[in-house]
């Protein structure tokens, strides 16, 4: 196991807090393996590279010699998370979790050790539990506590409803935790209450306290809003080889390195070079290529990743596609039709042009010809070609 300061500067690669630091270094300094966890609810069936930053941190822990607890909310994923809605989200039936853990499953341990990763699933303990020890789990936190997260608090001063099972959720993330015996738990920004959660019940529980580690929420290739499959600004982790690369070389110079921070496991160290030698000149879009190999070959293998890479410089950098091209962001959160992405972007003088472009087959987004007068592009980054020699790297927001 590495000694303490490498492991500190591993865990705290990309977080965004830590709790409580002094707590955690001296689970450390005794050597055994922490039990780090970190809970999923399987409530959509695919994930995309926002989904994985918890999963890479966890990766991380598991290089260091720590045991890696992945919880499956299969209880939980039955009440729903309200974490960040404004309104109820709906409850899944057990049937529909257990096929979506299913595709979770199938999809982690491109990332993690599968030979090293404790697979749990809340409903092992949870389902044994009668209203008589949910009624005492309930017992142990007041209505005001649980009115301090912030999504209830905006919702009883707006007057909107709130169920009492929504308030039932944090209690069981956090039972999990006793559960569990965990050293630490992983989880989002805003799922930092119900993490607290489980410090206080395991306290409740005579227990050891768990440390915190909590991780941003990855924007997506716009570069402004939470990844979002919605949104259409996500990079899916079972896209194509090709489909991964090329999204993930539109994005800008900027989110590249938040990127890396976030998903790349190259060593720290070696990122530090490379900013080194983007700030005395080097061109960023050679890491961008090996940043984005790394992330196909995580989610494919190397072959597919060397492919992409050469599919991706014979169809732009080999007379396509110009190195250096205007960068033009247009207000448009609902999306923009084509037509008027051209004009505003000033690729071409009106939308009558614009759709005449188009008719003529002149029209490319992000390589693919655009024969569709109809085609409304959504928040994202595109490299939009008009004719031979308009180029522009457009970015909706």
């Amino acid at each position: 196991m590495p000694d303490l300061a490498t492991q500190l500067e591993t865990i705290r690669r990309g977080c965004d807090e830590l709790l409580i630091e002094a707590e955690l270094l001296e689970k450390l300094k005794k050597g055994a393996p922490l039990r780090v966890k970190a809970g999923f609810d399987p409530t959509a069936p695919d994930l995309h590279i926002g989904h994985t930053v918890l999963i890479n941190k966890l990766r991380q822990f598991q290089d260091l010699g720590h045991h890696i607890l992945f919880l499956i909310g299969d209880f939980t994923g039955m009440i729903g998370d309200p974490t960040g809605k404004n309104a109820t989200r709906p409850a899944l039936t057990r049937e529909d979790v257990a096929k979506n853990a299913q595709t979770y499953t199938d999809q982690v341990f491109k990332i993690l050790d599968r030979d090293k990763t404790e697979v749990c699933f809340n409903s092992t303990w949870m389902d044994k539990m009668n209203a008589a020890d949910t009624i005492k789990l309930a017992a142990t936190h007041t209505v005001a506590r649980m009115l301090e997260r912030d999504d209830f608090s905006k919702r009883y001063k707006g007057n909107q409803p709130i169920a009492i099972h929504e308030f039932l959720y944090p209690l069981v993330q956090g039972y999990d935790s006793v559960a569990l015996k965990a050293d630490i738990e992983l989880g989002g920004t805003d799922q930092k209450f119900n993490l607290l959660m489980g410090r206080e019940l395991q306290k409740h529980y005579g227990q050891s306290a768990q440390c915190i580690l909590t991780m941003p929420l990855l924007e997506g290739l716009d570069g402004v809003n939470k990844m979002s499959k919605s949104l259409g600004n996500y990079v899916g982790i079972n896209e194509p080889p090709n489909e991964i690369f090329g999204k993930l070389m539109s994005i800008s110079d900027e989110l590249m390195w938040r990127y890396i921070e976030l998903l790349s496991f190259a060593p720290l160290t070696e990122v530090k070079q490379w900013k080194q030698s983007v700030q005395q000149g080097a061109n960023p879009r050679a890491i961008k290529v090996r940043f984005a190999q790394e992330i196909v070959a995580r989610f494919h293998n190397k072959a597919a990743a060397d492919a992409a890479h050469a599919d991706f410089e014979a169809r732009f950098k080999k007379g396509e596609l110009p190195d250096e091209m205007p960068e033009v962001e247009l207000a448009a959160p609902s999306g923009l039709a084509i037509a008027q992405v051209l004009k505003q972007a000033n690729l071409t003088p009106s939308t009558a042009e614009a759709l005449r472009m188009i008719e003529q087959g002149g029209v490319r987004v992000n390589s693919d010809k655009v024969g569709d007068k109809s085609l409304k592009l959504v928040a994202g980054t595109y490299v939009i070609q008009v004719g031979k020699r308009k180029f522009a790297r457009v970015s909706l927001r």
